[in-house]
């Protein structure tokens, strides 16, 4: 049975298993296919690389398998660095060009369309990464695709350009308390005080072994433009690369495709070696606003106005120089980092130790629910001798992966330790080696901002679906630099770029001033100025005014303490696609400033102004698509969300990871039931060796787990309050009462496997749906009730109903459904018998809206 909660329908792990599979009863609500019932058919990736810069267009597919019109949600990723300009809709030989909105608004339009019976899609960006659409009205048996445009610039660094393309939203870690009142998204983390969006960024998961339930295609057109391209890897997926059709030999381009059959469970990646790190010359691309971008000037604006992107290739090797320094080496060991990434941590953070001279000090720190120094070192920062290296590498070397991600408090000890440091000049860096998988990355940045100023934060991502926004703006607002790690064999490479970035700058304390371009200094990106570091060339972007000539100063101090400097002169760029690189990345400063409680609504209203202007999306503007023509006038509508695969190396730790997703530790106490929400791990989660948890519940080792029977590590769960459930915590107060005192399942049958939840989540579902279709033609409603027998059949025998109570009213009205309908008014008497019999277990409180979710700031 497929359950609809509120307003969409989410489909639990036995749900996918049955849709994941050709339907033979496609007759009885679905249109069966070889890919099973789920609604996303499709991914097309395709993208034209030219020199640095990229233009992509992603293609969405999705197909309607019921016999009732759809509505579609999906999250997905999206290369956290590229600008979003444009959405299309095509369906039933119809194109909608989409329109970007305030958030809100675009919200309003979507729902009133659908609620006019008209086609409409909708994309909202809900992290730097993250994204939802959601297409509704898609009519019975029809394909909508979905048409996103990108632009963006490849980064560069050490001799090569990295084409990254993320293809799925890994589970993340969501601490914090539960907060009342409806979810605001369908995803089965519930939203909490750190991670007010949790909802909206936990979507479902397949279960290993199902069949590929999308076909993905990607092509990259590569045209070097000048530059030596020398190399073409892929390192996470096989490809084919030819030569497009009609190319010249000598331009040097390649046409570079997947192999079909891949899944979408990690990171598309292409690493293109350009032959040296001077590949890539100093530079200043300037381009003046097209007519339509000045159109949204401000009325008072003196003339016309343009953007430029500057790049500074770093000052030669022998210019590198060392000093002393402290540095805090800050070590993820949560679940979610088990396996081949626990051992790639261990690896990268031991040689980082390792690298450290004797005029050095350093602290190793790693974390889970709880946080850990190296036992056998003394408290805060000691001499990198060799005896206390070594000790630190034995402790490194002994960790295993285990609990939750309670990255904020590691963090914060390190930005501690940092600061407490003598006052001597001294570099201070800290490096953090996680997968980055946490959801309350608004919170950790409000709170590490003010406590860094003075250190160089490096992040080293370990995963082959990374949370590379994250990482990214964690070393952004200190100056450090970021590097993504997707396999053993690419962190050997890694090593000697990571140990380049830890070590001294050969520039420091970067400024910028226009000498004959009126450069903008308040609309220059990133705000603040990182420093420049060896094969790693700096690359901003702002707005000037006037002619689009003259140069621009970069000025310093090189590592051996002298003022360095640098000039550039400016060259026209034939790239439209600049403006909306600069903006994005000015949307992105400013949406870390207001995550970070800087700004209020002026930010707001500033990060609103600029993506309406140059037509970028950000989280407080949406793109919306709505057709003109009505295709569902009045008629039902059925919602469902599309799980995601498990990423790539997390499957590793067996299906029970996912499908034992609400069984704690089992010292975990029977506390009250309004404690239980925010205490206990939630459906959908993994177990502790197998990725982000909940906190609260006891962690084992992977050894431990993984040697257990499934009776063992599955032990009776208590009743919790879930993500499916959009009442008020009042409401369900009885219920989970009577729920306490259920009899224990039998260990290892199905109903042992049953949540209390997702009991929880049909019942509310079978009352809505009794609420919504009260008006349908006889024939329905006499199928309808038919269903809901069958589906009560079901319920009573889950053994968390078992108290009379429940028991009773479900089994009579279960036994009332099943007898023959003859007339409307014996139908009538049977509906109003099921209203009132499911109000008597569920209650019936009135849900409360979610409201502008999207400006709600994280809890510190």
């Amino acid at each position: 049975m497929n359950v609809r909660i509120g307003t969409v329908e989410t489909l639990h792990e036995n749900e996918i298993l049955r849709l994941a599979a050709p339907d033979p009863e496609a007759g009885l609500g679905a249109l069966g296919t070889e890919r099973g019932n789920l609604p996303l058919e499709s991914i097309e990736v395709r993208s034209a690389v030219v020199g640095l810069t990229v233009r992509t267009e992603v293609a969405q597919g999705f197909r309607n398998p019921y016999d009732v019109p759809l509505e579609a949600t999906y999250v997905f990723p999206l290369p956290d660095r590229a600008a979003v300009t444009g959405l299309r809709m095509e369906a039933d030989g119809r194109v909608v060009q989409g329109v970007l909105e305030e958030r809100g608004q675009a919200r309003a339009d979507y729902e009133q369309a659908l609620a006019e019976g008209r086609r409409a899609s909708i994309a909202e960006e809900e992290r730097p990464g993250v994204f939802t659409m959601r297409v509704g009205n898609i009519l019975p048996g029809e394909h909508v695709v979905i048409r996103a445009t990108l632009a963006g610039r490849l980064p560069f660094e050490d001799g090569e350009a990295t084409y990254r393309f993320p293809l799925v939203v890994a589970p993340r870690y969501i601490p914090g308390t539960a907060l009342p009142g409806d979810q605001v998204g369908d995803g089965t983390a519930p939203d909490t005080d750190a991670v007010p969006d949790a909802s909206r960024i936990s979507p479902p998961i397949l279960l290993p072994g199902f069949p590929n339930p999308v076909r993905l295609s990607v092509e990259v057109d590569l045209d070097p433009a000048g530059l030596p391209l020398t190399a073409i890897r892929s390192s996470l997926h096989g490809v084919e690369v030819t030569a497009p059709d009609g190319a010249d030999d000598a331009s040097g381009r390649r046409l570079v495709r997947l192999v079909p059959g891949e899944r979408l469970d990690r990171d598309f990646i292409l690493r293109l070696g350009l032959g040296s790190e001077d590949a890539v010359a100093t530079s200043l691309a300037v381009r003046l606003d097209d007519e339509e971008t000045d159109a949204g000037a401000e009325p008072d604006a003196p003339e016309r106005a343009g953007t430029f992107v500057l790049t500074v290739l770093p000052p030669s090797r022998e210019h590198a120089g060392t000093h002393p320094r402290d540095v805090v080496l800050v070590l993820d060991r949560s679940g979610s980092m088990g396996g081949w990434k626990m051992v790639a941590a261990r690896r990268a953070a031991g040689r980082i130790v390792d690298t450290l001279t004797g005029a050095d000090r350093f602290a190793v720190l790693a974390f889970d629910t709880v946080l850990e120094t190296a036992p056998l070192l003394p408290s805060g920062l000691v001499e990198a001798s060799d005896r206390h290296r070594f000790r630190a590498i034995e402790y490194l070397g002994g960790l295993e992966a285990r609990g939750g991600t309670e990255m904020a408090e590691a963090l914060g000890r390190a930005a501690d330790l940092l600061a407490a440091a003598p006052g001597e000049v001294r570099d201070r860096v800290l490096v953090l080696v996680t997968d980055g998988q946490v959801g309350n990355e608004d919170q950790i940045l409000e709170r590490l901002a003010p406590r860094i100023k003075g250190v160089r934060v490096h992040t080293i991502g370990i995963d082959r679906a990374v949370n590379a926004g994250f990482l990214k703006r964690l070393a952004r607002i200190s100056g450090g630099r970021c590097e993504l790690v997707e396999s053993e064999d690419r962190l050997d490479e890694a090593m000697a770029q990571i140990h380049r970035r830890i070590g001294a700058p050969v520039a420091t304390g970067l400024s910028l001033a226009g000498a004959g371009l009126a450069v903008d200094l308040a609309s220059v990106e990133p705000a603040r100025l990182p420093d420049l570091f060896v094969g790693a060339p700096l690359v901003l972007s702002g707005r000037f005014t006037g002619k689009p000539e003259g140069e621009v100063v970069v000025r310093g101090t090189g590592a051996d303490g002298k003022p360095w400097q640098t000039s550039v002169t400016a060259v026209a760029a034939a790239d439209a696609g600049l403006a909306a690189y600069w903006a994005r990345g000015r949307v992105r400063d400013l949406e870390d400033g207001f995550a970070s409680g800087h700004g209020g609504e002026d930010a707001e209203r500033a990060i609103v102004r600029t993506s309406l202007r140059f037509g970028v999306l950000c989280r407080f503007t949406a793109f919306v698509a709505i057709d003109s023509r009505v295709v569902n006038q009045g008629g039902p509508m059925r919602r469902v969300t599309q799980p995601v695969d498990s990423p790539s190396g997390w499957d590793a730790f067996g299906q029970a990871s996912w499908v034992a997703a609400s069984a704690p530790g089992p010292a975990v106490s029977r506390g009250p039931a309004g404690a239980r929400r925010s205490a206990l791990p939630m459906p959908g989660a993994p177990l502790p060796s197998g990725g982000p948890m909940q906190p609260g519940a006891p962690m084992m080792p992977v050894a431990v787990a993984a040697a257990m029977p499934m009776a063992d590590v599955l032990p009776p769960s208590p009743p919790q309050i879930q993500p499916e459930m959009k009442r008020a915590k009042s409401e369900l107060e009885p219920f989970l009462e009577e729920a306490d005192a259920a009899a224990v399942p039998a260990q290892g049958s199905i109903a042992a496997q049953a949540s209390i939840s997702e009991v929880w989540a049909r019942l509310l579902a079978l009352r809505e749906r009794l609420d919504a279709e009260s008006a349908a033609p006889f024939a329905d409603r006499v199928a309808l009730l038919s269903e809901l027998a069958g589906v009560l059949r079901e319920l009573t025998a889950l053994p968390f109903l078992s108290t009379p109570e429940n028991l009773q009213v479900l089994t009579e009205l279960a036994a009332r459904l099943e007898l023959p309908l003859t007339d409307q008014a014996e139908l009538e008497a049977r509906w109003q018998q099921a209203v009132s019999g499911l109000a008597t277990v569920t209650g019936a409180s009135e849900p409360r809206r979610a409201g502008a979710f999207w400006k709600r700031r994280a809890q510190s």
